[in-house]
Parts: C-alpha cells; structure tokens; sequence
C-alpha cells in the first residue's frame, strides 16, 4: 500500500508545489516508486517546473472520460527512476470531477507506488477539498510570517476534521538574515503557532526560481544545499532521525570578494 500524502498550505506563494515536487524527488532517487499528482487543476505547472510538459500526451480528464489508461496518462521522469507525474487538466474543474472516480484512481495507484504524493491547491475551497479527500497524511508548507502561519493553522484543523491526523510541517524560503534581523518570525515561533511536528527546513535561494523555470528540480544538484535539504527531509519523513540541514553564511569580507 502507497502512503498518500497531500502537500498543501493555507495561501498561495509559500513555494508548495516547488517542495512537492523536490520531495517526489528525493525519495525516488532513494529507490521508491513515487507519482506525484497535480491536484491544481487552475495552474497546472508540475510539468512545467519537472520539465515534462512536451512529453504531456493524455492527462487527467481523458482518464475520467476513458479515454487513456491509467497507465498511457503517467509521464516518467527520465532522469529519476521511479518517479512518475500525472498530469493535471485544465479544462476540467473540481465540480465536474467525482472523489470517487479519484479515489478509484489512487487504489488502482495502490498496487504500483510507495509514496503517492498530491499537490493541492493553496487555500481551502474546493481543490483542497479534492486533494485532501485522496490523503491519509498531509504536509503543510509556510512561510515564517504571519499570514502564511495562521492560514496554515486553519488548514490544519480542516485537515483533522477531515480525519487526517499524521500531519507535519515543512518551512519554505528561511532566510537567516531576515530572522536575525527580526525582520520574519522565528522557527520557533512556527513551531509553537502551528504545535506540528518539523519536518524540514528548506532555505530562501534565487537558485530554486531558476531550477523551477529550467524544468530542472534543484535536488538534482547534488552540491547544493537544498539538496540536502530535501535529502534530509525524505530521511525524516522515513522514520529517521537526521539533523536539518544547516546554512553556513558568508564572512563580510568573503560576500565582497566573491559575491
């Protein structure tokens, strides 16, 4: 059985589709079968930030029409062996789309995936409702500000009515400076607000808005910290005890001399 997992977050910007898309990738560079869905039927850009976009042929709704098998709408990524993309539509809108033809989708999943993992859209109509009702855990991706932390925190609580209960907590674009400054809250202050476990910590880089426009996931940069960053987060999301990974920053004079 795939563990189903929805990445999500209570506003839009916080970098959620970058995190699921870099995560799907971390853990299928560690050998397990991995589909990452596109639950934002508005954007749909998993394509576009994995560099798959030309080899699109089906997506979704011809799944839902029966147009392709399941199998046909897969794409797979060739550069990472198991990792595989389904592709959302956007000519096809959650009122027309049936949970239950979804959740027919993910059992069939089921039998060939370890980790399933949904990206859903930001905010909480109805594309959260959607990617939610497909999940029995979830990851909520913030910012350390104070509107990304208390939309996140209602996001949680639908998440527990809903009866998901395995929910941990990944923080997107830290930026040291701003903390030091007190120009953004603290990892603590998220902590305390939001009481979920920690699950990563993944630093502000122009490097990520690159790699996404590239199609080119920065965890494939095996020198980069960001790569560790989602290493570690994978290794965490398996049970293991690993330290978050840490920014080592620049003297003052080696800004000036090499910046």
């Amino acid at each position: 059985m795939s563990r189903v997992i929805v990445v999500t977050s209570g506003k839009g910007g916080v970098g959620k589709s970058s995190i699921s898309v870099n995560l799907a990738s971390a853990l299928a560079f560690s050998k397990f079968k991995v589909c990452l869905i596109d639950g934002d039927f508005g954007l749909k850009n998993l394509d576009v930030m994995m560099g798959l976009e030309n080899r699109v042929v089906y997506d979704l709704n011809d799944v839902v029409e029966g147009r392709c098998t399941i199998e046909q709408v897969l794409v797979k990524d060739k550069r990472i062996d198991g990792l595989s993309l389904l592709p959302s539509c956007k000519s096809l809108s959650f009122e027309d789309l049936d949970t239950k033809i979804m959740n027919a989708l993910i059992e069939r999943l089921n039998k060939d995936y370890d980790f399933i993992i949904v990206d859903s859209p930001a905010g909480v109509e109805k594309g959260f409702e959607y990617s939610a009702s497909l999940a029995s855990e979830a990851i909520v991706v913030v910012n350390l500000d104070v509107s990304s932390l208390r939309d996140a925190d209602r996001v949680v609580g639908l998440l527990m009515k809903k009866g998901i209960n395995t929910i941990n907590m990944i923080i997107n674009k830290v930026n040291l400076d701003d903390i030091e400054s007190a120009r953004s809250l603290t990892i603590d202050d998220a902590k305390e607000i939001l009481s979920l476990p920690l699950l990563g910590i993944v630093y502000e880089s122009h490097d990520m808005i690159e790699a996404n426009n590239r199609g080119v996931p920065i965890f494939l940069n095996s020198q980069h910290l960001l790569h560790i960053c989602f290493t570690n987060i994978s290794k965490r999301l398996l049970g293991q005890q690993v330290p978050y990974a840490k920014y080592k920053k620049k003297s003052l004079l080696r800004r000036f001399f090499y910046s």
